[in-house]
């Protein structure tokens, strides 16, 4: 397993760091809930890879992103080099969305060139009905850096956050609430982080109201993220590998 952070705003609640915390901390409640059915998994955690494809938070201090090329080629080194020592499935924990064009490219590339088998895992289960519960009744929309990913960095290093800072975001302009074009999907212009502003317009980078966020929540949404990936696990477990 490749855990894939970023290093980006989330919000003057939230620390830089938001992403490459979880992808540090999620393998460690990804075994807690596998020793419950395999204790004896075979799965070797690499550390968290720190930079990312990121330029749409570029336009706010402190975020880094590597160039799409380079980010590939990081991504293929590092592959390439764990396949010499006979490593031939890969679970890619991706905690920052704009990975995963450069995965899924990579997936299919390293297949070709080498038969590995790379799969692409989504780190968080912001869908899972526990973690939607978690949402306060007032948050009418969440996005980038706001309830959930507070809460998740509150229970993994509380005093990163400051929720006395924490403001709420909301789309930009033609981003209209019932619209055909989405920040992502179907039809999408994809997102930049100054589309998501504050009710003045003024850039703020996440969406929704973050001032709810509880480590007791955060705990909720880690310990269901983990529970999700394990049937995805066992299968990769036993897939079978191509000659």
């Amino acid at each position: 397993m490749l855990p894939l952070g970023s290093l980006e705003q989330h919000g003057p609640q939230a620390p830089l760091g938001t992403d490459f915390m979880v992808g540090n901390t999620l393998p460690q409640y990804l075994k807690r809930e596998m020793d419950k059915i395999d204790p004896d998994f075979p799965m070797l955690v690499m550390p968290t890879l720190p930079l990312e494809l990121s330029m749409e938070h570029l336009d706010f201090a402190g975020s880094l992103s590597l160039q799409p090329e380079t980010y590939y080629h990081v991504l293929k080194d590092t592959i390439t080099s764990l396949n010499r020592y006979g490593f031939k499935k890969f679970a890619l924990l991706i905690c920052h969305g704009g990975n995963r064009p450069a995965v899924d490219i990579l997936a299919r590339q390293l297949r070709y060139e080498l038969g590995v088998l790379i799969f692409a895992l989504n780190s968080c289960a912001f869908l899972d009905p526990k973690v939607q519960a978690t949402i306060s009744p007032n948050n009418t929309w969440y996005f980038h850096g706001g309830e959930m990913e507070t809460s998740m960095v509150l229970a993994i290093k509380p005093e990163t956050v400051h929720l006395k800072e924490a403001q709420t975001g909301y789309k930009k302009g033609g981003y209209r609430q019932n619209g055909h074009i989405n920040f992502s999907n179907e039809t999408a212009l994809n997102w930049m982080g100054k589309d998501l502003q504050t009710k003045d317009h003024q850039p703020l980078g996440i969406g929704g109201n973050p001032q709810g966020a509880t480590a007791k929540k955060g705990e909720i949404i880690l310990t269901q993220s983990a529970k999700a990936l394990i049937p995805a696990l066992l299968e990769i477990k036993n897939w079978p590998l191509e000659v």
